[in-house]
């Protein structure tokens, strides 16, 4: 397999567990609501969905308890930002630092375990197709069930009641209102159902990726996936591409080390970030343009 197809290959497996975070992340701000704890609640599912392998056996069951665990991070950032009226920057920081030390405190006796969780499966026949092959169809289970979720949450979104509801929420809110809707019940769900898909985007890196616990072992993909949304324009279609960009620059390091290339591990470990910084200064003003109504609401009270 060829430098080509390896990072290709490891961009689809390690962009993954963005793509969750970044759906889940999408579906929250087309309600109006950001959430800068995604971070966190990847790193709830990570540490819960391997708990909870290592404890049953079963990787579905920890891939059940991530989802719950980040869904119930959110839920307290609903509350907050929802009926309390917090400011959302400080709350998904907040819980964000709780996620660390919950995480750091319970966490610190599963370190150096492994478990049996979701391998790789190429299938057959597609798995043999030329580039495409390796990259797209030798892969785990989670891996392939995102390449239809995300044109599925598309399609609910932008073709369905729920969704005109959702981004009603998000453009204007109260027009749900005037039509005998909670503007609070939607946003409570979009941000509920955000955390789930970060859990389970963190529980990916845990169960199927590495299959092991560290603490922190998220390191910066939940803020990643929530500039993902920015640069997607808020479209669950263009977070795919999105996502295996930045997983292919998170890839490019152990590729290169594999490989024996001599350079600065540090200098690979910093290409995302350097590569989400170059992003938003060429596509911030489009960016801005794009922005739901309401959450540019919140940015602005941000910057008051």
């Amino acid at each position: 397999m060829n430098i080509f197809v390896d990072i290709l290959s490891g961009g689809v497996s390690g962009g993954t567990s963005i793509m969750y975070a970044a759906l889940g992340e999408t579906v929250s701000e087309r309600s109006g609501v950001i959430n800068l704890g995604t971070e966190g609640c990847m790193l709830m599912g990570a540490f819960s969905g391997f708990a909870v392998t290592s404890l049953t056996g079963s990787p579905w069951l920890g891939i059940l308890a991530a989802a719950a665990a980040g869904g119930a991070l959110a839920l307290i950032h609903a509350i907050l930002v929802v009926t309390r009226k917090s400011n959302q920057f400080a709350s998904g920081l907040s819980l964000l630092f709780l996620a660390l030390g919950l995480t750091a405190l319970y966490g610190s006796g599963f370190v150096g375990q492994q478990i049996n969780g979701f391998d790789p499966i190429a299938i057959p026949g597609l798995s043999a197709i030329p580039i495409l092959g390796p990259v797209l169809f030798d892969q785990n289970i989670l891996t392939y069930l995102s390449y239809v979720i995300a044109p599925a949450l598309w399609f609910v979104i932008f073709r369905t009641r729920i969704g005109l509801m959702l981004r009603t929420a998000g453009e204007s809110a109260e027009v749900l209102t005037v039509n005998g809707y909670s503007i609070a019940k939607v946003r409570y769900i979009a941000v509920v159902t955000g955390g789930i898909f970060a859990g389970v985007g963190g529980a990916y890196l845990s169960v199927a990726y590495s299959q092991s616990w560290f603490e922190n072992m998220i390191v910066g993909r939940g803020f990643i996936a929530v500039a993902l949304v920015v640069f997607a324009a808020w479209d669950p279609l263009k977070v795919i591409g999105g996502a295996y960009l930045f997983g292919s620059a998170l890839a490019l390091s152990p590729v290169l080390q594999a490989r024996g290339y001599e350079i600065n591990q540090f200098a690979l470990d910093m290409l995302p970030f350097l590569l989400t910084l170059v992003l938003l200064v060429f596509l911030g003003r489009r960016a801005v343009d794009s922005t739901p109504a309401e959450l540019r609401k919140v940015f602005d009270n941000a910057r008051a």
